[in-house]
């Protein structure tokens, strides 16, 4: 949440800083290539300690994750944002129960693709609704998409009607979940970063 959009509310200012999110506004046309990626620094333990306390609670104040890590706010808030500037923490956001949500139906979908195609194909996954996780692999298909919909007749409109009709799309698995658990970080199971 933005400082200003927490001073509205009234809150402490001592929020995590926001991610730096391209404007939505931002012009389509093709402009002059972004800034190379600088070379990724290495994370020392407070960096790890950090984003583990992150992961877990993305809604920790500064002086909260100050003080569990033992440095100063100001130390504190320069660690989030240079790990908001270095691209490590991508965003912060809810980890969401999709059944609870509305979203009963889940699965993984596999597929074969023309080659080449990742760019393109990925752009028209992105939009698709339901869409939480795209990823290129190895192995006997292509891509491997995770949906969450609201339930089977969605699931199967969204796979026959959507991601079949993509022409580079040449072939699809659909494997269903019955049961997900997150194994995001917990304090009683510490994970490491490398």
């Amino acid at each position: 949440m933005a400082a200003e959009q927490m001073a509205d509310r009234g809150e402490e200012q001592d929020r995590t800083p926001p991610t730096a999110t391209p404007s939505a506004a931002a012009p389509a046309s093709p402009g002059p290539e972004p800034a190379p990626v600088p070379p990724a620094r290495p994370l020392d333990a407070i960096d790890r300690d950090i984003l583990r306390i992150l992961q877990t609670d993305g809604r920790a104040s500064i002086r909260s994750v100050a003080e569990r890590v033992h440095v100063s706010r100001a130390n504190a808030y320069a660690r989030i944002n240079r790990l908001v500037e270095d691209g490590v923490i991508r965003g912060f956001g809810a980890r969401v129960d999709h059944e609870r949500a509305g979203q009963g139906a889940s699965a993984y979908i596999t597929l074969k693709i023309v080659q080449n195609s990742w760019r393109t194909v990925r752009e028209q996954l992105q939009a698709l609704p339901g869409a939480t996780h795209i990823a290129l692999v190895s192995g006997d298909f292509d891509v491997l998409l995770l949906v969450h919909t609201p339930d089977n007749r969605a699931l199967r409109e969204l796979v026959l009607t959507r991601i079949q009709s993509i022409p580079e799309v040449l072939s699809t698995r659909t494997l269903l979940v019955f049961e997900e658990t997150d194994l995001g970080p917990r304090p009683d199971r510490p994970a490491e970063l490398a």
